[in-house]
C-alpha cells in the first residue's frame, strides 16, 4: 500500500514527549537544556510548520524574554549538535527530529505550498548515497535529503479549486 504525505498528519511526535526525550538525552550526555534551548525547541515543536530563528525570535520576544539573534543561533548549534532538530537548508528554517538521540541522515518531504515536512528514515536511501559516494572516492560528512513537491492535501485543494 503506497503512503502519501498528508499536511495534517505530519506532526508525530507530541512537543512534551519531544522535551522529555531531549532532557532525558542531555542527562544521559552530560550537557545542559537549559531553559532557553528548551523553550526554542519548545517553539520549534509546538508549530506544524519549520521556523526560521528570526521566527523564533519573535515569539521569544513575545514571551517577554530579551534576546539578540546570536542567542538564538546558539540555542539552535546546540540543537542541531544534539540532534533535536534539523536545519533545512534550501529553506534555511529547523524542524524538530523524529529520532532525537540516535545518529541519523535527515530525508525530508518538503510541501512547497503549505510548508509542512514529513522526516523519513529510509535505510535504502542512506546505503544508495554512501555507496556512490564511496565509488566516487568521496568522503561523506553530512547527509540530508530535501525533496521539494506537494502534499496530498495541498495537491487536493488545488484540485478542487481547478473544477
Amino acid at each position: 500500500m503506497k503512503q502519501s504525505l498528508d499536511c495534517s498528519s505530519l506532526q508525530l511526535t507530541t512537543t512534551q514527549r519531544a522535551l522529555s526525550e531531549a532532557k532525558t538525552v542531555c542527562q544521559q550526555r552530560g550537557v545542559r537544556l537549559t531553559e532557553l534551548r528548551r523553550r526554542v525547541l519548545e517553539i520549534i515543536w509546538n508549530h506544524s510548520s519549520p521556523l526560521g530563528a528570526y521566527a523564533i525570535l519573535d515569539v521569544l520576544r513575545n514571551d517577554g524574554r530579551q534576546g539578540a539573534p546570536p542567542t538564538v543561533y546558539r540555542a539552535l548549534d546546540f540543537l542541531m549538535e544534539q540532534g533535536f532538530i534539523h536545519r533545512l537548508a534550501s529553506l534555511n528554517v529547523f524542524t524538530g527530529c523524529r529520532q532525537p538521540g540516535t545518529h541519523h541522515s535527515g530525508q525530508f518531504l518538503i510541501c512547497r505550498d503549505c510548508g509542512q515536512v514529513d522526516e523519513l528514515s529510509n535505510l535504502t536511501v542512506d546505503a544508495a548515497l554512501r555507496a556512490e559516494a564511496m565509488a566516487r572516492d568521496f568522503e561523506v560528512s553530512a547527509q540530508t535529503v530535501e525533496v521539494l513537491g506537494r502534499c496530498l492535501m495541498c495537491r487536493n485543494e488545488a484540485s478542487h479549486h481547478a473544477n
